[in-house]
Order: C-alpha cells, then sequence, then structure tokens
C-alpha cells in the first residue's frame, strides 16, 4: 500500500507519522503539492512524484500546504479536489482545509452547527471595521484571516488601535474579547482523530495569547473533560475534517468557546504532555478507515442500470 503525505518541510512529527505507517506494512511517500502537477498526459491526470504511469497512493495524508500566491494555493487545493474526484481518500479534503483556514467560514460553520463561539464580524474595509468597533463598544481581537500559531493578532479598544488596510490586505476579521481568569491564562487544544479525541492538553500563559510559540506552557491533564470532548468532536464535523486540532477557551464563569478548527495541526507541544503516539494513532487510525473502506460491500446498480 503506498500512502503519500503531503508536507512542504520534512521535520520530527512527518517523520514519526511516516515510520508508523512504514511500520504498518506502507510505502509512505512524501512531497509537496507545489511538486504534484495536472497532466493530461497521464492516465490519472496528474503527475505524482513516486508514481509512474499515472499510478495512484492509497490514501493521502495533508500535513501542511505552504503558503503562496492566490494562484499556486488555488492549483494546490485543486490537486486535493483531483485527488478526491479520482477516488483516493484524502486526510484531511482540500473542503476542510478551505473551511479551516479561512477563518470567517470556520466560525460561521460553527455556528451554523449550534456550537458556542466568540461573536465575529468579517469585513472589508477600514470604514466598515469601524464601524463594527464603534458598534461593539467593548474589546475585540483582530486576527489574520489566514493565520496561524498566534502570529498578527492584535487587541483592538477602538478604533484608533485598527491598522490600515494595506497590512492586513483589507480584510478585517474581528472576534468579541473573551473575558476570563489570568494571569495565567489557560485554554486548551484538543485533538480529534477519526471521529474519537486522542489527547487534550491545557495552555497556560502570561500572555493572553496563549500559544506554545508565543512562550505558553502546555499541561498534560490527569483526565479529559468531557464537555471539551463533545465540542472538539461537534467541530471537526462541522467543519468535515477527519482529524484536527480544536482550540477551545474558557470564559471566566468557566463556560467554553470553540476558538478555531487547525486542519493541518501541530503537536509537538502536545505530545510532550501525553503518553500516547499521536503519530501512531494517526497512522492507526487512517488504515483502520481504509481497511473498512475496503470491506464495505459495493452499493447495487439500480434496475435501471442493468435492465
Amino acid at each position: 500500500m503506498k500512502v503519500l503525505v503531503v508536507n512542504d518541510i520534512v521535520g520530527n512529527r512527518s517523520r514519526g507519522l511516516a515510520a508508523a505507517l512504514q511500520r504498518r506494512g506502507c510505502d509512505t511517500i512524501t512531497a509537496a503539492l507545489s511538486e504534484i502537477g495536472f497532466d493530461t498526459g497521464s492516465p490519472s491526470g496528474l503527475a505524482i512524484p513516486g508514481f509512474d504511469g499515472g499510478d495512484l497512493p492509497e490514501a493521502v495524508l495533508v500535513r501542511s500546504v505552504a503558503a503562496g500566491s492566490f494562484e499556486a494555493i488555488t492549483r494546490r487545493l485543486g490537486v486535493l479536489h483531483a485527488l478526491r474526484a479520482l477516488g483516493v481518500p484524502v486526510w484531511n479534503s482540500a473542503q476542510a482545509i478551505e473551511r479551516c483556514v479561512d477563518k470567517s467560514m470556520t466560525t460561521f460553520v460553527l455556528q451554523l452547527a449550534g456550537l458556542p463561539t466568540p461573536a465575529t464580524f468579517a469585513v472589508e474595509g477600514r470604514e466598515a471595521a469601524e464601524a463594527v468597533v464603534a458598534r461593539e463598544a467593548g474589546p475585540l481581537v483582530l486576527k489574520p484571516l489566514f493565520g496561524a500559531q498566534g502570529r498578527g493578532i492584535r487587541l483592538i479598544n477602538g478604533v484608533e488601535d485598527l491598522p490600515a488596510e494595506e497590512e492586513i490586505n483589507g480584510v478585517y476579521y474581528l472576534q468579541r474579547y473573551i473575558k476570563r481568569a489570568g494571569p495565567p491564562f489557560r485554554d486548551y487544544r484538543v485533538f480529534v482523530c477519526a471521529g474519537k479525541v486522542l489527547a487534550m492538553m491545557a495552555r497556560r500563559g502570561d500572555d493572553w495569547i496563549t500559544n506554545i510559540n508565543r512562550g505558553a506552557t502546555p499541561e498534560g491533564l490527569v483526565s479529559h473533560d468531557s464537555e471539551l470532548e463533545r465540542l472538539a468532536l461537534a467541530a471537526a464535523k462541522a467543519v468535515g475534517a477527519d482529524f484536527a486540532g480544536v482550540d477551545i477557551l474558557p470564559d471566566a464563569d468557566g463556560r467554553p468557546f470553540v476558538l478555531e478548527v487547525n486542519s493541518m495541526p501541530a503537536w509537538s507541544g502536545l505530545q510532550s504532555v501525553v503518553e500516547i503516539d499521536i503519530a501512531d494513532a494517526i497512522a492507526e487510525a487512517l488504515l483502520g478507515f481504509l481497511d473498512a473502506r475496503a470491506e464495505k460491500p459495493a452499493m447495487p446498480l439500480p434496475a435501471s442500470a442493468v435492465s
């Protein structure tokens, strides 16, 4: 069985994932989406490194999609759409990645699913953003529409705190600030895979932005919180993610809010405080999914198709 791991930078976690698949008898090939081309001369219509004669992988696992121009990202996601159209299971699908990368769509989908998420406003132009700030009359959090690991986040207390349009490509993604206990501040990262919670941790920091790369400390939890599990599973299902890191923040009264769903999550911080081997668990879940898919009986053709 050949499994394609899509990744732009091969680090320890990616190597661990490839090793876990190989221990289970898989031939694992790693390639960046930028290296996969559309090729109408190929039987499959794609040219994939490590796959000759139009061969396709039995499954694709997406670890990362590199930044690039709008055209480049559109083409790369198009490759994932094409693989799915060819019947190749893709974890996570292009649709799930699109829903998670675009924070405005993430919060829309979460709200549509009835999940608690902070009041959110995504508008174009400073005038529209100023109207939101004036109407809310309270602190808001400005985040890059496309961004991760806490980069570019700032607190907006008034219109004077809004950046110029050119700094954020004209799009203002504003989320109501959730008041919470602290410092130290805490939130939670819950790792979901194939409809199950694999692991979770608290992130503690003196800064209200509690990302690990911003200096927050990961903390293991003695036992899993059933409400965090419920919310994380529902959030991953809402965006259609096969595996995801779900960020949940409790307010000062302990009420949880789902902030984000990461369809290409890192897990270095989480792995440092949990016993389960996350890469191994993902590999096990993927192959379990493929086995179940292979055993599922084919749907019979309708009578009109065989008459």
